[in-house]
C-alpha cells in the first residue's frame, strides 16, 4: 500500500497551454459562450438568440456600403478644448491611439446597392459617441454636401449625448444639425436614420430623430434620458421594454426595427422607391 503518492510534475508556466484571449465572447442577451470568429462571420449577431453586440463605424462601413468603400472627408477637424477642460485634449488624444478614429463620426461618400449616397457613421467606442463641436460641424457639412450633390443622406447613430467637456458648445450643435436638416427637407432630398444600441439624449433629440424614415437595430435603447433617471424624477416603475426599439415601434417614433443581416437590403429597398418617385433612377 502506497502511503504517499507522487504528484506529477508541474509545467513551468510559460510552458502551460493557455486558451487565447478573445477566442470566446458571452452573449449579454442568453449568456451562451460563442466562438468569436464565428460571431464575427454573422456581423455579431447571436446565432442563438439574435441579440446585436455592439460594433464600431468601420463595420457598419462595411456592411452598408458596397465594397465597403467610404471616401472619407474632414479627416482633419480636430477638437479644441474652448472651455479648458482639465485633461480634456489628453483624453482625445488617447482615445485617437487606442482606437485608430479621429472622431466620433465618420462621414464622406459612398454606394449602397449602386446609388450614390452622402454616409455618416457614429461610433461608441470614441467617448460614448457624445457629440461635441466636431461631430456637430462634420454632420452638418455632410448634409451640405447631400444637398450639393443632390444624393441621399443615410446617417448611422450611436452615443450617450452631448460632449460635456464642451458645454454649451456641444448642445449647439443639436440647432446647427437640425437647421441643416430643414435645408435638406426644401431641397427634397431623402434622410435615413438608423438607430443603433444605445442612442441618447442630444444626438437623439436633434438628428437621429428627424429623418424621413427612421430604422432601429432589434433591442437598441433609444430616448433621451435614460430609464433610470426617469424612474428617479417621476417616482414610479416603468413598463417593461420602455425605451427599447419594439417599444418605440409600437408606439410610432420608429418606422421599422430591422435586423443588421436585413439593413443594406432595406436600405437599397427604400433609396430604390425615393429615388424612382423622384424621378432619379
Amino acid at each position: 500500500m502506497k502511503w504517499f503518492k507522487r504528484r506529477k510534475k508541474l509545467q513551468p508556466p510559460e510552458e502551460r497551454k493557455t486558451v487565447p484571449d478573445g477566442l470566446w465572447q458571452k452573449c449579454k442577451g442568453c449568456g451562451e459562450i460563442l466562438y468569436r470568429k464565428e460571431l464575427e462571420r454573422n456581423d455579431f449577431v447571436c446565432n442563438n438568440c439574435g441579440y446585436h453586440f455592439r460594433i464600431g463605424s468601420r463595420e457598419y462601413i462595411r456592411i452598408l456600403l458596397d465594397d465597403g468603400k467610404l471616401i472619407e472627408q474632414d479627416t482633419d477637424i480636430s477638437a479644441a478644448d474652448p472651455l479648458r477642460f482639465d485633461g480634456y485634449l489628453k483624453k482625445i488624444k488617447e482615445i485617437k491611439e487606442k482606437t485608430g478614429l479621429n472622431e466620433a463620426v465618420a462621414t464622406g461618400e459612398g454606394k449602397i446597392g449602386g446609388f450614390e449616397v452622402e454616409f455618416a457613421a457614429m461610433d461608441f467606442s470614441f467617448v460614448g459617441g457624445s457629440m461635441g463641436s466636431v461631430v456637430g460641424e462634420k454632420v452638418k457639412r455632410a448634409i451640405l454636401r447631400a444637398i450639393e450633390k443632390e444624393i441621399p443622406l443615410i446617417i448611422v447613430s450611436t452615443s450617450g449625448g452631448a460632449r460635456m467637456q464642451e458645454g454649451i458648445l456641444s448642445l449647439m450643435q443639436m440647432a446647427k444639425t437640425g437647421s441643416a436638416l430643414a435645408e435638406l427637407e426644401k431641397a427634397r432630398i431623402p434622410y435615413i436614420s438608423i438607430l443603433l444600441d444605445p442612442t441618447m439624449a442630444g444626438v437623439m433629440a436633434s438628428f437621429s430623430s428627424i429623418g424621413d424614415i427612421i430604422i432601429s437595430e432589434p433591442g437598441a435603447l433609444l430616448g433621451f434620458a435614460g430609464p433610470r433617471v426617469i424612474e428617479q424624477t417621476i417616482k414610479q416603475k416603468l413598463p417593461e421594454g420602455f425605451q427599447r426599439a419594439p417599444f418605440f415601434l409600437e408606439h410610432g417614433f420608429v418606422d421599422t426595427v430591422v435586423e443588421r443581416k436585413e439593413l443594406k437590403n432595406t436600405v437599397t429597398k427604400i433609396l430604390r422607391f425615393f429615388l424612382k418617385k423622384n424621378g432619379k433612377m
